[in-house]
């Protein structure tokens, strides 16, 4: 075999892996002053995200280019690969979002729920979903935390 196509094989598992490896980039858009947003950036970085923060005055105009609707608005917006991540949305559902390949829009955590990652307030937990938003505007509970029980 040729030099040139062993060494095309050895690059070939890397090659199939960089959609993946680019599809972990994080791009944030938060308000400077906002801590919890540092919080939320520090638990993705802890996830094995590469995250790229941008401050800006208003997260409203960049959520509104990106097609995310206004009532599932947080704190910050952020992209990954084709995806609108919006809100406190835990690294986990990132993962499975970008492992289900969903032709959705993103994912949603409206407003800032205590107990959401980089919303933690020692044991205080608020019940909240994360929703899967569609491209119509649409949505549906994607994964929910901190329920009550329901005994049976």
């Amino acid at each position: 075999m040729k030099r040139r196509s062993l060494l095309g094989l050895s690059l070939l598992p890397l090659l199939q892996a960089m959609p993946a490896l680019a599809a972990t980039a994080v791009e944030v858009y938060k308000t400077p002053s906002c801590g919890c947003c540092v919080n939320w950036v520090k638990h993705l970085s802890a996830a094995g995200f590469t995250v790229h923060v941008n401050d800006v005055d208003d997260t409203g105009p960049i959520r509104q280019k990106l097609g995310m609707p206004e009532q599932f608005a947080g704190c910050h917006t952020a992209t990954v690969g084709r995806y609108v991540i919006e809100g406190h949305v835990p690294a986990a559902d990132i993962r499975k979002l970008l492992a289900t390949k969903s032709a959705a829009l993103g994912l949603s955590v409206p407003g800032m729920v205590i107990g959401s990652p980089g919303m933690e307030m020692g044991s205080r937990q608020e019940p909240y979903s994360v929703l899967l938003v569609q491209r119509s505007g649409q949505s549906s509970v994607f994964s929910a935390y901190n329920q009550p029980r329901k005994d049976t």
